[in-house]
């Protein structure tokens, strides 16, 4: 187990990758790769393949093969990959994650279990479980929009003083109180990252490490730059990128993740807008709305860069 040695790979603007469709629903991989090459030329720092926002949930264990296979080829080594493997069985999951060396993959990105709502000592024997048997380190994942239940800071803290292959938390409560207690309250090295990007300046204003970003994907340069300078302590600088990005948030996510994100990507000619059911691709008049921000966004952004 490699432990905190990976955990400075993970600082920065990571992107939760989608996984893009044809219009057969059949995964688009030469789009998948242009999608590769473009966060990597916008200057993020990590990719995490086959999260939510990669609509995992309704790939075949032969299609996430196929999408790890991709990501680590297109990659070629070039940036910090994290790859997501979580759920609600623990025993399934220690299974896979003990036969599953992760070729190409530098950590794992894990979900609190969903559906069945544990208690919090559930939650923290389900990561423990985990972290004994993974062969990468393990970032734990709160999002109780989607699991039906808050991973407690204290739990949160408890794991980060319990075991050395849990390297950080990707924190998407969109409580700031919370965030704000797990800064001050993990051991020195654990990451705190946000995973919603509404608070991801804050976040990193606050001493967090990141973001794991969905529209940092469509607009790579802008939103890198935003959490680059938030790092450096460039508050003010910071915070004009960040204000121009607030509408554009509040647009790929109106309509469900990832609806939005990939009608952005497809206005930057890569990959389709189709997802797959139950979700369903973004409205005419949503569509619409994220073309005339995005225009208005690259004007911005052009304006910004002038004056630098």
């Amino acid at each position: 187990m490699t432990g905190l040695s990976n955990k400075l790979k993970f600082e920065g603007t990571g992107v939760a990758l989608i996984t893009p469709f044809k219009e057969d629903l059949s995964i688009d991989v030469q789009a998948l790769r242009d999608l590769v090459n473009y966060c990597i030329d916008g200057g993020v720092d990590y990719l995490v393949a086959l999260g939510t926002t990669a609509e995992v949930v309704t790939l075949s264990s032969s299609e996430k093969g196929l999408v790890r296979e991709v990501i680590v080829e297109e990659n070629k080594g070039r940036l910090p990959l994290m790859v997501g493997i979580g759920g609600n069985n623990t025993v399934q999951l220690v299974e896979e994650l003990k036969r599953d060396e992760l070729h190409g993959f530098d950590a794992v990105l894990s979900v609190s279990p969903y559906y069945n709502k544990p208690t919090q000592e559930g939650i923290y024997r389900h990561f423990m479980a985990l972290a004994e048997v993974s062969q990468k380190p393990l970032l734990v994942y709160n999002v109780p929009s989607r699991t039906g239940s808050n991973m407690s800071a204290e739990t949160v803290i408890r794991l980060a003083h319990s075991h050395p292959n849990i390297i950080g938390v990707k924190e998407a409560s969109g409580d700031m109180e919370q965030v704000e207690t797990l800064i001050s309250n993990v051991p020195k090295g654990f990451m705190v990252i946000s995973g919603d990007d509404l608070t991801a300046l804050p976040t990193v204003l606050k001493g967090g490490s990141g973001v794991i970003s969905v529209l940092g994907q469509g607009i790579p340069t802008i939103f890198s730059k935003m959490i680059a300078f938030g790092l450096e302590g460039a508050k003010e600088e910071a915070e004009n990128l960040n204000s121009s990005l607030v509408l554009m948030i509040d647009l790929i996510f109106r309509e469900g993740n990832p609806a939005g994100i990939k009608s952005v990507l497809e206005l930057k000619g890569i990959g389709s807008s189709v997802v797959r059911l139950p979700l369903v691709e973004a409205t005419k008049t949503l569509k619409v709305d994220i073309q005339k921000a995005l225009t208005s966004l690259d004007k911005t952004y052009s304006l910004l860069s002038s004056t630098e």
